[in-house]
């Protein structure tokens, strides 16, 4: 019988939001990344919606496996279905809740008295 486990990565990658799908995520080779294998994408010969898609397609194109580190990701879930992977921007609005970990000095938006 073939695992139909997958699961859903969000994580941050350069000041952008990387959603994708694989089949198996570690943590055991390397301390302090996450290591994800097979990762998933669309059909090939399908017409592409997203742009972000076969950016992420052709940036992962010989990958067989990839370490995130830890302090990136942002969310993992189990999920039934494969949904569509992609690249975002992440927006400096006040509802926004992803921030960087650990925080530097200066990179928060706030002044050194925490103001």
């Amino acid at each position: 019988m073939i695992d139909k486990t997958l699961f859903k990565i969000i994580f941050v990658n350069q000041g952008k939001i990387y959603e994708i799908f694989a089949r198996s995520i570690k943590q055991e080779f390397l301390y302090g990344f996450v290591e994800l294998e097979e990762l998933v994408f669309g059909e090939s010969s399908t017409v592409v919606v997203d742009p972000s898609e076969e950016k992420l397609r052709s940036e992962f194109a010989d990958v067989k496996r990839t370490f995130i580190p830890m302090h990136a990701v942002v969310r993992i879930d189990e999920v039934d279905k494969k949904g569509a992977v992609k690249i975002s921007e992440i927006e400096n609005s006040p509802g926004n809740v992803i921030s960087y970990f650990p925080n530097t000095p200066g990179t928060s938006g706030r002044d050194q008295n925490g103001s």
